[in-house]
């Protein structure tokens, strides 16, 4: 495992990211593993050398922070991994328990470290944007967060880029903190972040971690035409991923994907994954697994290179769609 430097922060960070939002409260999700079913994947994630865990306060409405926060404080010291959550999703049914405005950022952070059993987060993501709250009071409240020691860094998700603009801009009139990570939605068929928010990111040092880079099981290939058609429980009821990535560009590129790991004798999801992991810009993608082969063969495929060729052929059936995964 190779660690890298989120963006041009010094936090060094493994070059895949282990996303915990399948741990947590089985009622919440029907494919979500409960704490017992759980533990084996952050041990194994700690034995291949990732150090980089993510998960938020609206997984299993809390429940996922509280199952990595015990089984990370009982695997290893502290000081040996990098927490992330986010914060935004509703966590009661009060109009004050959600969103970006500085009452809910004071005590969701509070309720965060509580449930992880910590005294600081890493990195705190504000999971999406916030509407019906101005941005300099969201900037100043994460700021104040930061300045109390609760919080080490901050970084935003799916959003546009002239948003995403106007929160550093706010950050850099009141000399306030900046986001140091952009976590947006990026992978083979989803790839309208190349317009502007990764030139973007380059441009102002911003550490890129893509989330559902397998397209929520798409390149992986347990998708059929439909639904219905879906080798997993998650497949069968995911009526988001049918939205996002049906169409027939879409299985184009799955074709491609599986004709190239059918000729070099390696996974679906490896090519895939191994596309996204060749981009310089990309620091760690944020993988998810609900069985302990997938963490393995996602560490197997960094050692992956890609050659010109191949990289052209699963590039080229792609086709523009609108943005998605913002809401």
């Amino acid at each position: 495992m190779n660690y890298v430097s989120l963006g041009s922060s010094g936090l060094k960070v493994s070059e895949l990211c282990l996303g915990t939002m399948t741990y947590g409260d089985p009622q919440w999700r029907d494919y979500v593993l409960d704490e017992k079913e759980s533990r084996p994947f952050f041990e194994k994630a700690l034995e291949l050398g990732i150090n980089f865990f993510d998960t938020a306060d609206g997984y299993s409405i809390g429940e996922s922070e509280r199952v990595v926060g015990s089984a990370l404080s009982d695997l290893t010291d502290r000081e040996q991994y990098v927490l992330a959550t986010k914060v935004f999703l509703p966590m009661g049914p009060g109009p004050n328990q959600r969103g970006l405005s500085a009452k809910h950022l004071m005590s969701a952070v509070d309720d965060s470290l509580r449930r992880l059993g910590t005294e600081y987060i890493d990195i705190y993501w504000i999971h999406r944007w916030d509407d019906t709250t101005p941005i300099a009071e969201t900037m100043e409240a994460l700021h104040r967060i930061l300045e109390s020691g609760k919080v080490r860094y901050i970084g935003a998700s799916s959003m546009f880029a002239w948003q995403f603009a106007k929160a550093q801009h706010t950050a850099d009139l009141n000399n306030w903190s900046r986001f140091i990570g952009m976590q947006n939605h990026y992978n083979l068929v989803y790839r309208e972040e190349e317009r502007e928010m990764i030139p973007m990111c380059r441009d102002q040092g911003v550490g890129i971690c893509p989330w559902s880079p397998l397209a929520r099981g798409f390149l992986a290939g347990n998708r059929g035409k439909h639904r219905s058609e879906g080798e997993t429980e998650r497949a069968k009821s995911d009526v988001r991923a049918e939205h996002y990535y049906y169409r027939d560009s879409d299985f184009a590129v799955l074709d491609a994907v599986e004709s190239i790991a059918d000729k070099r004798g390696i996974e679906p999801a490896q090519v895939a994954l191994a596309w996204l992991l060749n981009k310089p810009y990309v620091d760690a993608p944020i993988i998810g697994a609900t069985k302990l082969w997938q963490l393995e063969s996602a560490v197997d495929a960094l050692r992956i290179d890609l050659t010109d060729a191949e990289i052209e052929r699963l590039e080229r059936p792609y086709r523009p769609k609108p943005v998605m995964g913002h809401a």
